[in-house]
């Protein structure tokens, strides 16, 4: 896996604009997410969990109550890969099939 150049980079954020780039590691992006408790927040790291192991790419995530934070970077491209965007773009399909389900509820 190969890592995004700049332009590349530039192009694939610009697409994610809720998630924010750090160079750091040799480049990730970083989300938060909230939710309005435990359950939901829980449900939400389920789901991606399933997808991740789906495509054998697995995030970096800390959950406190109904707040989870989630990294992504490929550390055999040392850095951000395309592997990162197409599973952030899944994340936020996830996030928001949430979000729809508990204005539902």
């Amino acid at each position: 896996m190969l890592k995004l150049d700049d332009q590349e980079r530039q192009i694939a954020l610009e697409q994610l604009s809720s998630w924010q780039y750090e160079a750091q590691r040799g480049g990730l992006i970083r989300r938060k997410f909230v939710f309005h408790d435990f359950t939901e927040a829980f449900a939400f790291m389920t789901q991606v969990a399933l997808h991740a192991e789906k495509h054998d790419h697995h995030p970096e995530w800390n959950n406190v109550y109904n707040r989870v934070e989630i990294v992504l970077t490929t550390h055999d491209a040392d850095g951000l890969s395309q592997r990162d965007i197409a599973l952030a773009h899944i994340i936020d399909a996830v996030f928001a099939r949430c979000a729809a389900s508990a204005d539902q509820a």
